[in-house]
């Protein structure tokens, strides 16, 4: 995880290792240090300041009620005076080598239930739940960079989505806009891998479309990237794509496949998919079709004929790879 190479020889944490560990940005911890004395009391050398675990568990404090939405001056004066945390700003109260002192609590409440999950995706939840849209961008560059993108929207964006969504549920419209922050940045970070890709491959695109009636797009933003991270050229449509600007892009592409993305069933259209699947172009006797994917909860159910059906990001990746090896 890199944090070992980080503590000095005393055990003290670096400032940027906490920021990735809390999931906040490091500029909010300095902020909170020098509005409201959060921060590490240790000094290394007389110049550099490491967090010790009394420094943490302070912190730790502060930053669950900051996620209960507890205004940060408030926080902080409940972070330090509460019985938990007395004599933890001192760092005499930190004994024993490094590898023996406690890390903030795997279990630290962070308002979302996300079970067994990265430690990433805690702090990409701490971060959502406090508005922290900078810490937000940097714990998903980071993500994407340490873990490549598909493993960083398995193991880090879908769960906290899916997280963010059971509370917003189940809190009526209380976290609505967590919900759309946390949307947003995954949005833009996901288009910021897709801006920067290799070099394209040579060859007829990817044309990556919602069906009609459809406005989830967060999925086929991932394919996106993760498409133009392995150089493939890629068209990407969005939201809603009406069916006769569909039909006319694949007339006009020649797309070597289609993914078609419908998060519910009443948008999933089976006819549309076969219509798709059916265009052909190109001379007599060497005419082509495009392989189309039926990707997104919305088709479950009977399969469709002549379209392929991927479960993961992974499976979408594979038939892509295999058409366009062929």
């Amino acid at each position: 995880m890199g944090t070992d190479l980080e503590r000095t020889e005393q055990g003290g944490l670096t400032t940027g290792a906490v920021a990735r560990r809390f999931g906040v940005a490091p500029t909010t911890l300095r902020s909170w240090d020098r509005r409201y004395g959060i921060g590490p009391a240790a000094h290394v050398g007389g110049k550099h300041r490491r967090w010790t675990a009394g420094d943490i568990a302070v912190l730790a404090r502060m930053c669950d009620l900051t996620s209960t939405g507890l205004p940060p001056a408030e926080a902080a004066r409940l972070a330090r005076t509460t019985p938990a945390a007395e004599g933890a700003m001192h760092p005499t109260t930190v004994t024993g080598p490094p590898a023996q002192r406690r890390s903030p609590r795997r279990g630290a409440r962070t308002g979302l239930q996300l079970g067994d999950v990265r430690q990433e995706c805690r702090g990409l939840a701490r971060a959502a739940l406090r508005l922290d849209a900078e810490a937000v961008d940097t714990l998903l560059a980071a993500a994407i960079a340490d873990h490549g993108l598909v493993t960083a929207w398995n193991e880090v964006v879908v769960p906290t989505l899916l997280a963010v969504g059971r509370k917003w549920e189940s809190s009526g419209e209380r976290y609505v806009e967590v919900e759309h922050l946390l949307s947003w940045h995954v949005s833009s970070a996901l288009r910021r891998a897709h801006a920067a890709p290799p070099v394209q491959s040579a060859g007829p695109p990817v044309l990556l479309a919602c069906v009609p009636g459809e406005g989830h797009t967060l999925p086929l933003e991932a394919l996106a990237a993760a498409l133009a991270e392995r150089g493939f050229p890629v068209r990407m449509f969005g939201a809603a794509l009406p069916v006769e600007a569909l039909d006319g892009a694949v007339r006009r592409m020649g797309p070597v496949a289609v993914v078609l993305w419908a998060q519910s069933r009443t948008t999933a259209s089976r006819p549309l998919a076969q219509h798709v699947a059916g265009i052909s172009w190109g001379v007599r006797g060497a005419r082509r079709q495009p392989l189309v994917l039926v990707a997104g909860p919305g088709w479950a159910g009977a399969p469709v004929a002549g379209a392929v059906r991927p479960l993961t990001l992974e499976e979408a990746i594979d038939a892509l790879e295999s058409v366009r090896s062929r």
